[in-house]
């Protein structure tokens, strides 16, 4: 097992949980990040793995999403698995089974990526070299792909930008246009590329008070996640991956602009997904912001809301991300 590693438990065969120190000590202790792995039944060669990270108010299940009547339709880890990939779920720091400090206001952009690089690279070194468990055989080609939905994307992205981590990403509901019609007026001529932390976690706080939320008062999950045409079972098993709302990334992400400059600077081949009825804008101005990379793919799910997983076209975004994970693990 990885040094990293502080404790692993092992509800089936297939599926593992870990939990690892992530380098971040917050009210005078270290804060750990828990995390998932999905095994497929046979790996796929060259062999890969998705790494997950989810969205405001989602915690990792959001990934994993599981009807009480059964079925994995509605599952991105269960769908990819069955594609022969490996799928690692984060909670990131604040969410889910990781540690939440007492201030969620602490959990600035820069820490998060931080601490999820440190949790990433031991995990993948880990599963390189065989290390990390012990029933698990090593794989030294091992080539990870960083997905993120929302602002799970705006912090893959920007991991991606500052180490290099992956070797494709895909942003699943993300742009830069922000959401400018959601903020208070101080934060509106605001330029992010030149915020301090300090000036950014000020206008979290002006932005979303002491209770921060990713819906307004009176709004149901349905209204900001999903929409009239997600599947009920979907939005159903969707209440088990709401989660607290990082208010200083959630910030970020709805200013326009938001990290342009991160995106612009990733080189790998990168997949966006957005639905029909997404919360980002038009659609076809969001490749543009991926500048240095040569390998731009734009899906646009029909009659899809923003979490795409809970609409049919969820299905055709499973297929279509398997065969470009395909192509980008040969490139």
């Amino acid at each position: 097992m990885s040094p990293a590693a502080q404790a692993c438990t092992t509800p089936s065969a297939r599926r593992r949980t870990l939990r690892l120190d992530s380098g971040v000590e917050l009210d005078g202790r270290p804060m750990t990040i828990a995390l998932e792995l999905v095994w497929p039944e046979r790996l796929r060669e060259p062999t890969s793995v998705f790494v997950c990270v989810p969205g405001g108010g989602m915690n990792r299940r959001f990934f994993d999403l599981m009807p009480a009547d059964g079925g994995e339709d509605f599952s991105f880890a269960a769908q990819m698995s069955a594609r022969g990939y490996l799928v690692m779920l984060i909670d990131t720091l604040g969410v889910g089974e990781s540690d939440r400090p007492d201030d969620l206001y602490a959990l600035t952009p820069e820490l998060l990526v931080r601490a999820n690089e440190r949790v990433v690279a031991a995990v993948l070194a880990g599963l390189r070299d065989g290390g990390l468990l012990a029933d698990r055989p090593a794989l030294p080609d091992l080539r990870s792909i960083g997905v993120g939905h929302s602002m799970g994307a705006l912090l893959t992205c920007l991991q991606q930008a500052r180490f290099g981590t992956h070797a494709a990403i895909a942003a699943l509901g993300f742009s830069t246009a922000g959401l400018p019609q959601y903020l208070v007026p101080q934060a509106r001529s605001a330029t992010p590329a030149s915020l301090s932390e300090d000036e950014l976690v000020r206008l979290a706080r002006s932005q979303f008070g002491a209770a921060p939320s990713a819906m307004k008062r009176g709004e149901a999950p349905s209204d900001l996640f999903a929409g009239a045409k997600a599947e009920p079972r979907g939005m159903a098993a969707l209440k088990s991956a709401l989660a607290p709302m990082l208010p200083v990334p959630a910030m970020l992400a709805m200013m326009p602009g938001n990290i342009a400059q991160a995106c612009a600077s990733i080189g790998v081949p990168t997949f966006i997904g957005v639905g029909e009825l997404d919360l980002t804008g038009g659609a076809h101005a969001i490749p543009a912001a991926f500048t240095r990379s040569h390998d731009v793919t734009l899906q646009i799910l029909e009659q899809a809301g923003h979490s795409h997983f809970l609409f049919a076209s969820r299905a055709q975004l499973f297929e279509r991300l398997g065969r470009w994970a395909a192509d980008a693990a040969h490139a």
